[in-house]
């Protein structure tokens, strides 16, 4: 009897489970979160955008709001073990090596595209270092490409779950940049097609680890190093 393993290159997607739950989830994550930035965030700048208290403020609102739901999702709904479906106790040594090894090639083309990088205390703040560099990576990946895209797997092949998982990471961007008047197409293009790649390396990695860590380190060297975001 000939026994058949999986290969590296072979999708290990979970089984399909009840979709509707799924589109409830994403109308209620969009609107709370368009909400959120459009109604409530305003008022969090009376805190002062550089201060501590500010920074572990906005950090538990969007863990709250981005990470908590699908892992609750996950755990009573689908019933699996998050970490298992997020990918993040599989192969986490080989998704920490490619996240390290394509952070350095990102740092390594920009270095070529924009030249040496200018460090300046000025962009050094506890919200810029925390919520939107470091911790950005575990806090957006977890929905859109741990959740969201293998959702979207379910149903359809890898790539129109990447476009329209590419999609949605682009459309939970615009009430931000509506709000702090940044919208641009640009701007667009450039988080639809980082969408795009992040979902490639979570494809190919099978680990959520390489995302997490490729996506906080490119915008730790876009934001704090280069300053091109």
């Amino acid at each position: 009897m000939k026994v058949q393993t999986k290969t590296f290159s072979e999708d290990t997607t979970p089984a399909p489970k009840a979709f509707f739950p799924f589109i409830i989830y994403l109308l209620l994550f969009f609107s709370l979160w368009t909400g959120w930035v459009l109604w409530i965030y305003p008022h969090m700048e009376i805190l002062g955008n550089t201060t501590f208290v500010y920074a572990i403020l906005n950090i538990a609102l969007r863990l709250l709001l981005w990470v908590l739901p699908v892992f609750l999702y996950l755990r009573y709904i689908d019933h699996v073990n998050p970490f298992e479906y997020l990918k993040l106790n599989q192969y986490w040594k080989r998704g920490i090596l490619v996240g390290l090894a394509l952070s350095l090639l990102n740092f390594l083309g920009i270095l070529l595209r924009f030249g040496l990088p200018h460090f300046s205390m000025q962009y050094m703040t506890w919200n810029s270092l925390l919520s939107t560099s470091l911790l950005i990576g575990f806090i957006e990946e977890i929905p859109f490409r741990g959740f969201i895209l293998q959702k979207f797997q379910e149903r359809w092949y890898f790539w129109l779950a990447n476009l329209f998982s590419s999609l949605l990471f682009l459309g939970i961007h615009l009430p931000g940049w509506i709000s702090l008047h940044i919208f641009s197409l640009g701007g667009m293009i450039s988080i639809f097609l980082l969408g795009a790649i992040f979902a490639v390396v979570f494809h190919y990695s099978k680990s959520l680890w390489s995302n997490i860590i490729i996506h906080s380190l490119n915008d730790f060297l876009s934001s704090m190093l280069f300053h091109i975001s």
